[in-house]
């Protein structure tokens, strides 16, 4: 499916009111020591901890908007925050969620699943397991499938936040976006085409779905094996990211778990910013010099999530 700039424009008016505008930080040398004019785009402060209520808020109230959403509620497979996003957003209209969860969901998300009322399967393995055992939950109880990211509602929702951004920074010239399924890649690359911004898709070289679809021409399944694997570990892009991707300037890198560990501590030392390896990941690609901006270049950096448990930052 081809996800337009209208999609994420509707998305922003249909969930205005429901989410939150997203706050912009300019990094000091401490944080980012690069050229260029940087900006932390701190979307690991929105409702549920992630960038993913936006999608989830937008799925379901545009499903309510049209008779859609059945008494039962909406169902979906999930590593842990487009669950969390979807049980926040189910009880925005008064209904519920069921969700599957790999063996590997980290207890924190858990937790947070249940204080916003979800039902909480377990998928017996993967995300793969999880994503199966939901379609069949969703034939027999006939609650409505959602997925974390490959789905147009999720996606252009996701797309809200690079509208926001440009809003408060007209002249951005790029933004870098940790990659997982896509969902958040694909809408915000949607509205960067609309506004001529550069989009920079970062992954774990062990997550690498994004990348190595662009280098097979179509979704391929990948390995999966990083530290960022909870939130950044489908094993197939969305072909709506792939889309949106040849359709505007977009450069794909790659960076390690050690180049992520420590953003996420440097985002913990400079900030105080305690937030998960997914959300450190595009600030990885800053700080290892994996992407070099150009002096005078504004860029943006999404962190994109909080749902994380800091014991293992060093307090310094």
């Amino acid at each position: 499916m081809q996800l337009t700039h209208a999609d994420v424009t509707t998305a922003a008016e249909r969930i205005a009111g429901h989410t939150r505008s997203v706050v912009l930080a300019r990094a000091d040398t401490e944080t980012v020591p690069v050229a260029g004019d940087v900006w932390l785009a701190l979307e690991h402060m929105q409702h549920t901890g992630s960038f993913k209520a936006r999608g989830a808020a937008n799925f379901v109230l545009a499903h309510q908007a049209r008779g859609r959403l059945p008494r039962v509620g909406i169902t979906l497979a999930s590593g842990g925050n487009a669950g969390v996003a979807g049980a926040w957003a189910a009880r925005l209209v008064g209904s519920s969620a069921t969700v599957f969860l790999p063996d590997a969901t980290p207890a924190v998300k858990l937790a947070r699943l249940r204080t916003h009322g979800a039902q909480v399967l377990c998928g017996n393995g993967g995300y793969a397991e999880a994503a199966a055992e939901c379609e069949r939950f969703a034939a027999v109880s006939g609650a409505l499938r959602s997925h974390a990211y490959d789905d147009p509602y999720i996606a252009a929702g996701a797309g809200t936040l690079l509208e926001e951004i440009v809003a408060q920074l007209p002249d951005l010239d790029t933004v870098l976006v940790a990659v997982g399924g896509g969902g958040l890649l694909a809408g915000i690359t949607v509205s960067a085409n609309h506004h001529g911004v550069r989009v920079v898709a970062v992954e774990p070289e062990n997550c690498r779905a994004f990348n190595a679809a662009l280098a097979a021409g179509a979704p391929v399944d990948v390995d999966i094996d990083s530290v960022a694997a909870d939130s950044l570990g489908a094993r197939r892009v969305t072909p709506i990211a792939l889309s949106a991707a040849a359709a505007g300037d977009v450069q794909s890198v790659l960076v390690t778990d050690e180049q992520i560990a420590s953003a996420r501590q440097t985002l913990w030392d400079t900030r105080r910013l305690a937030v998960e390896h997914g959300a450190a990941t595009a600030l990885a690609a800053l700080l290892s010099g994996v992407y070099v901006p150009s002096p005078g270049e504004t860029v943006a950096v999404v962190v994109c999530g909080a749902n994380t448990d800091p014991a293992d930052l060093v307090a310094r």
